[in-house]
C-alpha cells in the first residue's frame, strides 16, 4: 500500500512539474512576441546609429568604463521653476502638455508617428542616446528661452542643465556625456544647449567626431545690447569690477575696442561662424533671431520646428507676453494656473551706458555684422 501511495504522488508531482513548465514556456514566448511586435529590440533611431557605432568604437579604445556623475553646473542662470511638460526619466509622460491633440495628422509627421501617442504604452523602451541637436550660443542671445519653448513639444528631449562636454569635460568620454541625457523613444529628439560651444575652437571639430550630421542652432542678438547683457550678469555676481566703459576700450582716449574682453569678443559673430563652416555645411546651421524670440517666439519657434523636421506644434497660443519683464511667458497645460516666465535672472534692468561708447561698438561691430549677414544669407538688422 505504501509503494502505491508514493508512486500517486511521484505522478501527481511529475504532473505538476510538467504543467508548471508548459506555462512558464508559453509566458516566456508570449513577451518574446510581445517585445518583438512592438519593436522595442530596434530602440534607436534612423540617423542614430552611426553614432552609436562610433560611441561603441570609443569606449572600447578606451578600454574602460567610466565613472558617471552629475551634470556639471551651468555659466548661464537657469530660470527659477524650469517648464517641463515632458515626462521624468523612467516615468510615463504627462497627460495635457498643451500642445494639439496628436489625432489626424499624416504618418510623416515625426510627433504622430513616435510622439505622445507611443509615449504611454512604450515609455519603457526609452533609452539615452547621444543627443541629434545642440543649441550652441550664443550667451545671453536667448537660449534658455529657446530650450524653455522647445521642450513643449512631444517629440523633443532636452536636458536642461548645461553639460559643458565639448567645452569642459571631453575627456570624460561620450559615455559619461550620453548617460546624462534624458531618455527617448524612437523619433523623439535628444538635445541640449551650452552657449559656450560657439566660442570654443576645439567644438566644431569635436562634435563632427561625434556625428557628423548634428544638428546646430545659433541664437544671436545685437552684438551691443548683448555684450552690456553680459556685463549685467557679471556685476550682478561681482559688483566691484570697473565700469563698462572702461572695460570696453584698450584705449579710452583713442577710441581703440578691447576685442579680447569677452563680453567683446563673443559678439563677433562671423570670426567664429567661420570655424564651424570648416565641419559642418550652412544648411546644417540654423540661425535665431534673439530679438524675434522676444517680439514673435511662435515665429521663430516654427522655424526652429521646420529646421529640425518637427511639426509646427507651437503656436501662438502656448504664449503670454509679460509687459513687466518684457518677455514672453508660457501658459499652463489647459489654461490652468499661472503662465509660466523665465527666472527673476531674465530681463534684467540695464545700467545706463554713455551714448558716446554705444556708437563707438556700432562701429567696430558694422563690418563684423554684415559678414555674417552675408555668411548666413539673413540681415538681422543691427544698425
Amino acid at each position: 500500500m505504501a509503494c502505491r501511495t508514493f508512486h500517486q504522488v511521484s505522478l501527481f508531482t511529475g504532473s505538476l512539474l510538467h504543467k508548471l513548465l508548459a506555462m512558464f514556456s508559453l509566458f516566456t514566448l508570449s513577451l518574446f512576441c510581445f517585445y518583438f511586435l512592438t519593436g522595442c529590440c530596434d530602440s534607436i533611431p534612423p540617423g542614430g546609429r552611426s553614432q552609436e557605432l562610433g560611441l561603441r568604437r570609443q569606449i572600447q579604445a578606451e578600454g574602460r568604463p567610466r565613472r558617471l556623475s552629475t551634470v556639471p553646473p551651468s555659466d548661464e542662470e537657469p530660470s527659477s521653476g524650469s517648464y517641463t511638460p515632458a515626462s521624468p526619466d523612467g516615468a510615463e509622460p504627462q497627460q495635457g502638455s498643451g500642445a494639439p491633440e496628436a489625432a489626424g495628422r499624416s504618418p510623416p509627421d515625426r510627433a504622430a508617428a513616435n510622439g505622445t501617442a507611443k509615449a504611454g504604452s512604450r515609455w519603457w523602451c526609452a533609452l539615452r542616446r547621444l543627443p541629434e541637436a545642440l543649441i550652441i550660443g550664443v550667451k545671453k542671445g536667448g537660449t534658455r528661452a529657446l530650450l524653455e519653448f522647445m521642450r513643449l513639444h512631444p517629440a523633443v528631449r532636452a536636458l536642461g542643465a548645461e553639460p559643458h562636454f565639448f567645452d569642459r569635460h571631453y575627456g570624460k568620454g561620450l559615455q559619461w556625456y550620453r548617460n546624462l541625457m534624458p531618455k527617448a523613444l524612437d523619433g523623439q529628439i535628444v538635445m541640449e544647449k551650452t552657449p559656450r560651444y560657439f566660442v570654443t575652437a576645439e567644438a566644431p571639430g569635436r562634435i563632427h567626431a561625434m556625428s557628423k550630421d548634428t544638428k546646430l542652432i545659433v541664437v544671436v542678438r545685437d552684438p551691443v545690447t548683448r555684450a552690456i547683457s553680459d556685463y549685467t550678469q557679471i556685476i550682478s555676481k561681482a559688483p566691484g569690477i570697473p565700469g563698462f566703459e572702461t572695460l570696453t576700450f584698450k584705449n579710452r582716449t583713442t577710441g581703440l575696442i578691447d576685442a579680447s574682453w569677452s563680453p567683446i569678443w563673443i559678439g563677433i559673430y562671423a570670426q567664429h561662424l567661420e570655424n564651424w563652416l570648416q565641419y559642418f555645411p550652412l544648411s546644417q546651421m540654423h540661425f535665431v533671431s534673439g530679438e524675434r524670440l522676444i517680439s514673435d517666439p511662435a515665429g521663430e519657434l516654427g522655424k526652429v520646428q521646420d529646421f529640425l523636421g518637427l511639426q509646427r506644434m507651437i503656436t501662438d497660443e502656448h504664449f503670454f507676453f509679460n509687459e513687466t519683464k518684457g518677455f514672453p511667458c508660457l501658459k499652463k497645460p489647459q489654461g490652468n494656473g499661472k503662465p509660466h516666465c523665465l527666472g527673476k535672472t531674465k530681463g534684467r534692468i540695464h545700467p545706463n551706458i554713455d551714448p558716446g561708447v554705444v556708437e563707438k561698438l556700432r562701429e567696430f561691430y558694422r563690418p563684423f555684422n554684415r559678414h555674417f549677414y552675408q555668411m548666413t544669407g539673413q540681415n538681422f538688422g543691427w544698425e
